[in-house]
């Protein structure tokens, strides 16, 4: 009798799957269904991935179904752009999720008739404060919040004005439905939140049909129940949307449309961060138009697009994301996990080929004619663990091992690393030096006789002897001078010479080292992309274009899919085949044990040392994990859990700024102020400058300078940044000039910054700055430096 395999899994055994399997033996479900629900306002990262793996890697594992769907409920950032490509990011990726994809936006009819529903059920009211007011109203942790005097409205003027609400007959801002929970809840998402609010903008499917739009939160439940879910996964920072999602539930689930649909349950599992990166869309938006990047398919980007052009499959992205696995707290992820992920995916996938990148002539006197040698693809190792016992060519076409091989011609000119010769080798250098030998791959043992230097004394070729028979200590690839094809070799590194670069810039407390501190994009890597020009032998000419190779100790590289083309030739490194960054972070380690370390240059705010602070009570660990889950960095939660008044304070101005974005200039600029009692600032007036700040209209200069003023005189941000129109000067017709004149002033700096002291670009930003009082866009100046000094 046959017996089929188990499939295997794909998600490890974790809590979210033992709630499932429970589930499914109590009979609860029949089938699981899950989702994944991208707001397509940006492209796919390897966030995305990570969830995306979790939601269809389930629905695998138990026999079910996943779907994808867009909540596209915010017309004002949403496009057909970005949806187009989460698909193709998803469908990239290998997910399956039957023949159609499902739109928030197909539901906005329903959704609009449950809304109906629960203003008739006395669930649900238009409000008409203003959202200053509304989140006064919503009171503080410690206080409960007060009824808005629009709370009582009868049901017929609810109906009433929720219908004009819905004919356009009102502006942005006039209204908003809310739910009617509880003002007094300890979650202060239970104190009636906003279920629909008043849009008006051109929404990339529905067009104008729509001017009014559902909340995150009412679309979720909502939209889950009407697609079918059963298990609705989302990340850590949902945990108190939760309620609201259970409220929904409780008051729609079980009549139409609801009532032939399995009720749905949110759970939440911690969220995945990876060193070395951001994927913030904001974030990600000012690095491509900052210029930092090429794109949103640059492949240092941890988009997926990015990502697929560097030449990194959708298998190691899979192999990465099961890796990460699932947990119930939020955790940062080794960005090394990810690049070991992409080797052992390529390791068996990639044949091996020769290709110098900083090439240095060799000519080998005695070498008369050419000499063809045999090659093969594949090392030992690879063959031995195929388990047919056969390997792939280039073409994918599987052979025995010994026909997996290439000719290549050695000719009296060839190329070789330059740095695989050294006059003065360092100790244990097995390469080639004057006088000694080193055996080319496949091709006998060379011996250095003499060599050629330039004007500078830089070596530009060497004569040596090829020798039949000879001892040699190491082996170095090579190509032929006259054979080998000429190509661009694109080295892309991490984007970010830092860890955390956010939480590295919130920490910066110089001023003086750019004039725009708090900023991530100063931890840019300047070697995430090195431009080399080589050689890569003639056996890839007949290749597929999509082949991904190893290059001899060079790394894995593929050709650019839209920059290569036959008569040019360009590769882009998919990854190293070492962790380099992990050995050179060893050598640090080891410097700063044997006291060789120097100094860091810059200073970082101080935390108590974790030994000389109190133990967290339980409710204070739970506020801390809340706050980290919105994106709060550690220290700063910390503070905020020890220290409700601060907190209340951000959750107040949290109400109408993004909370993450608020947090720092709490803890840090207005803490001692609000410790005190002595805050002259409402949580509205820092919410409102925060929001400028954060639409690029100030600098974090002139933020800093107005909170100071408003702390003295306790007048509003807004109205000192009006009276004082304190607007960031972005014009280059306006900053060209003082950046001309200050550039002049100081010839000495300019000959020295185009000399390589590329660290004077502060100097010269901190001049422009102190001239404009601030109110330069040190990004613009630096753009504009940058182009003045070539």
């Amino acid at each position: 009798m046959s017996t089929t395999a188990p499939k295997p899994r794909l998600v490890s055994p974790n809590f979210i799957t033992e709630i499932i399997e429970e589930d499914l033996q109590t009979g609860r479900y029949q089938k699981i269904v899950t989702r994944f629900p991208p707001e397509p306002n940006g492209y796919a990262h390897l966030g995305h991935a990570i969830a995306s793996y979790i939601d269809f890697g389930i629905a695998h594992d138990y026999g079910g179904e996943c779907r994808l769907r867009m909540d596209d409920t915010n017309p004002e950032a949403e496009k057909a752009e970005y949806a187009e490509a989460l698909i193709a990011d998803m469908r990239w990726l290998g997910w399956d999720w039957g023949p159609e994809v499902s739109y928030a936006s197909n539901y906005f009819e329903q959704l609009y008739q449950m809304a109906e529903r629960l203003i008739q059920k006395g669930l649900a009211y238009v409000d008409s404060v203003s959202p200053e007011e509304m989140a006064r109203l919503r009171g503080t942790v410690d206080k409960p919040g007060t009824p808005s005097p629009y709370r009582n409205r009868s049901v017929e003027e609810n109906l009433a004005l929720f219908r004009r609400m819905r004919a356009g007959e009102f502006p942005n801002g006039a209204h908003v439905l809310r739910a009617k929970i509880d003002l007094a809840s300890p979650n202060m998402k239970l104190r009636d939140p906003v279920l629909y609010r008043i849009v008006h903008a051109e929404h990339y499917r529905t067009g104008q049909q729509w001017c009014i739009y559902p909340s995150y939160d009412f679309a979720q439940a909502t939209t889950d129940a009407l697609d079918g879910v059963t298990h609705s996964l989302c990340s850590l920072e949902f945990v108190d949307n939760r309620a609201i999602y259970d409220w929904l539930m409780d008051h729609l689930w079980g009549e139409p449309p609801l009532h032939q649909t399995p009720r749905p349950h949110q759970y939440e599992f911690g969220r995945r961060s990876l060193e070395y990166t951001v994927v913030s869309k904001r974030k990600l938006r000012k690095l491509v138009e900052g210029g930092y990047v090429r794109g949103w398919d640059d492949p240092r980007m941890p988009t997926l697009a990015g990502q697929r052009r560097r030449g990194v499959r959708p298998q190691a992205i899979r192999r990465f994301a099961g890796q990460v696995g699932i947990s119930r707290t939020n955790r940062t992820v080794d960005i090394a996990l990810l690049e070991g992920a992409i080797r052992d995916d390529l390791n068996t996938t990639a044949p091996r080929v020769m290709a110098v990148l900083h090439p240095l002539k060799v000519v080998l006197t005695n070498l008369t004619e050419p000499r063809t040698v045999s090659l093969p693809y594949w090392p030992h190792d690879v063959i031995e663990e195929s388990p047919d016992g056969l390997v792939a060519l280039p073409s994918g076409e599987r052979v025995r091992p010994e026909e997996a091989v290439r000719q290549v011609t050695l000719t009296r000119e060839i190329y070789i690393e330059a740095d695989d010769f050294a006059l003065n080798p360092p100790k244990g250098f097995k390469r080639l030096v004057p006088g000694g030998t080193v055996r080319l791959k496949m091709a006998g043992v060379v011996r250095c006789d003499t060599y050629q230097t330039d004007q500078n004394g830089q070596v530009t070729e060497l004569h040596c002897t090829l020798l039949e028979e000879a001892k040699a200590a190491g082996v170095i690839h090579w190509v032929s001078a006259s054979e080998a094809v000429p190509a661009e070799f694109r080295l892309y590194d991490r984007l970010f010479t830092v860890p955390h670069p956010e939480a590295e810039a919130k920490e910066l407390e110089d001023e003086h080292e750019t004039p725009d501190d708090h900023d991530f994009l100063r931890f840019v890597n300047p070697k995430s992309l090195e431009v080399v020009h080589g050689y890569i032998e003639p056996s890839v000419l007949k290749d597929p274009k999509e082949t991904r190779y190893q290059l001899e100790r060079n790394g894995y590289f593929w050709q650019d899919p839209l920059d290569s083309k036959p008569e040019a030739l360009v590769f882009n490194r998919i990854v190293t085949l070492k962790d380099t960054w992990a050995r050179a972070a060893a050598r640090e380690q080891e410097a700063k044990r044997t006291g060789e370390a120097k100094t860091p240059a810059r200073a970082k705010v101080s935390s108590p040392a974790p030994q000389s602070e109190p133990q967290l009570t339980p409710k204070q660990q739970s506020v801390l994990q809340n706050f980290m889950a919105q994106g709060i960095h550690e220290a700063e939660a910390r503070i905020l859990a020890r220290e409700p008044r601060l907190a209340d304070f951000l959750l107040q101005a949290a109400q109408s700024a993004p909370l993450s974005a608020l947090a720092h200039w709490v803890v840090n600029d207005l803490g001692a102020a609000l410790r005190s009692g002595e805050a002259k600032i409402a949580p509205a007036g820092l919410a409102g400058l925060v929001r400028l700040l954060e639409a690029g209209e100030i600098n974090t200069r002139i933020a800093k300078d107005v909170l100071a003023e408003a702390l003295q005189t306790g007048q509003d941000p807004l109205e000192i940044v009006q009276q004082k129109r304190l607007r960031q000067v972005s014009d280059l017709g306006a900053l060209e000039p003082i950046v001309e004149r200050i550039l002049a002033e100081n010839p000495d700096k300019v000959a020295a910054y185009r000399a390589g002291k590329s660290g004077l670009m502060g100097f010269f930003v901190g001049q422009v700055m102190r001239e404009t009082q601030g109110q330069a866009n040190p990004k613009r100046v630096q753009e504009l430096i940058s182009r003045k000094l070539g």
